[in-house]
């Protein structure tokens, strides 16, 4: 890789860490800019799942106090989160390049379309009431559903978090803050755990995931201060729009 490369995946991780700390789906920037500039697609995909553990750590401590009330969850679920990051990303090296790169386009659209779902997920959310705890049965649903889930984000992972919400309200009566506290701490698992797993894989791009983390943590910075200042409505839409456009390009492919 050359310089202008170099420089090309820091403004992108910068902008991704903003758009993650206003919006959400930042990895349907940086993911497609790693193969851009030539990288191969499953490196460009473990290494940004490495890059990015530090912004889901980052704001997992901001939600600290509304996860420390939900140890009862956590023991419930953060199980779940971790080994299915594992088997995602176990999946992801036994798909080889081939597979993978044909997936690719398939995954970018879905993801596009959970980041457009992400408003009406929360509008839903909004309108649920607290009630009863879960029953066995659910409460068995609600595990496998978050082990789904966390498959996903071990295998690409965008879009993750409008996943976990969803599934997180569907078994869980409660307040939209303890719900997304929730589900960045499931997120942050499923993620660490498919970041282990790779770091032994031989695949990861050093070099590229700390440039990433250091200018993804500087653009979340900068996107917390700007919060309440830009639209996120319209930043979200925005990155749909690339999103579909990269699924598209990729598709032509």
């Amino acid at each position: 890789m050359v310089f202008w490369q170099y420089v090309l995946i820091g403004i992108g991780a910068f902008l991704a860490g903003g758009v993650n700390a206003l919006a959400g789906g930042g990895t349907l920037i940086t993911f497609p800019l790693l193969t851009f500039v030539g990288i191969p697609a499953v490196v460009a995909n473990i290494t940004n799942t490495v890059a990015l553990c530090p912004g889901y750590f980052g704001a997992t401590l901001a939600q600290w106090k509304e996860i420390r009330n939900q140890k009862n969850r956590l023991w419930l679920y953060f199980p779940a989160a971790v080994l299915g990051g594992v088997a995602g990303g176990y999946l992801l090296l036994q798909s080889g390049e081939k597979l993978f790169r044909g997936l690719v386009p398939y995954l970018i659209l879905l993801a596009s379309l959970l980041l457009a779902l992400g408003d009406p997920v929360r509008n839903w959310l909004n309108r649920k009431n607290p009630s009863v705890q879960l029953k066995l049965g659910l409460e068995i649903a609600s595990i496998l559903a978050v082990l789904a889930a966390a498959v996903y984000g071990g295998y690409f992972g965008a879009g993750l978090s409008v996943i976990f919400l969803a599934v997180l309200g569907i078994f869980i009566n409660d307040s939209l803050p303890r719900l997304n506290a929730l589900k960045q701490i499931l997120a942050l698992a499923t993620n660490i755990a498919a970041a282990v797993f790779f770091i032994f894989s031989g695949k990861v791009n050093w070099g590229v995931a700390a440039l990433m983390a250091v200018f993804a943590l500087a653009g979340g910075a900068l996107g917390g201060k700007l919060a309440g200042k830009i639209s996120a409505k319209v930043l979200r839409w925005l990155v749909v729009v690339i999103g579909l456009a990269v699924s598209i390009y990729y598709f032509f492919q």
